[in-house]
């Protein structure tokens, strides 16, 4: 049990270093797009706000999400790099229980284990709230939360709507950071 403990204040104190969005305690379960339709989520999505993510460390973030004939979906997403380089990875998402569409799980690595993907409302036209949050031994948990618009914009009165579901769902939107979507038209493609 000692060694947990050393482990779990290593993994804190270098997530809290970092930025990272670990909290004690179980992750919460908000309620997720009810009559999920994946087929209209599929396209380009740009980040707009994000709890902060050591491995997102660019600008122009975006998400391109493909359905492919297994009924998986494939998974790009790509930045801009303070260098000019485009940073991207690949991965690919499925649905954990077909009678919770809107409950993904994706996998960007092999050998690693899935991370959850939870759409927590969209309106497939104009933006898309996601959430990710992972247990460690039962002890905390570290979470993701993203605002994706299908522009590099998205209204104040639409951030502030989804704000109140974060809030709703245990997230402080106090740590949500503003991505920097200026200038990057046609770098990513």
């Amino acid at each position: 049990m000692k060694a947990l403990q050393v482990l779990s204040v290593l993994l804190l104190a270098a997530a809290a270093a970092d930025g990272q969005s670990f909290h004690y305690g179980r992750c919460p379960q908000p309620p997720v797009q009810e009559d999920f339709i994946m087929t209209k989520y599929m396209g380009t999505w740009y980040e707009i706000e994000k709890l902060p993510a050591l491995f997102e460390r660019g600008k122009c973030n975006q998400a391109k999400y493909t359905l492919l004939p297994d009924g998986t979906v494939n998974v790009y997403n790509a930045e801009l790099l303070s260098n000019g380089k485009i940073n991207s990875i690949e991965g690919v998402a499925k649905v954990k229980d077909p009678s919770h569409p809107a409950n993904l799980d994706v996998s960007f690595f092999k050998g690693v284990p899935d991370a959850p993907y939870w759409v927590l409302s969209t309106d497939y036209q104009l933006y898309a709230l996601v959430y990710s949050c992972t247990d460690y031994f039962g002890l905390f948990h570290f979470d993701l939360a993203w605002i994706l618009a299908r522009a590099r914009v998205l209204p104040d009165g639409v951030i502030s709507l989804l704000h109140d579901k974060l809030t709703d769902a245990g997230v402080n939107v106090n740590r949500l950071l503003v991505s920097n979507q200026t200038g990057c038209d046609g770098l990513i493609q």
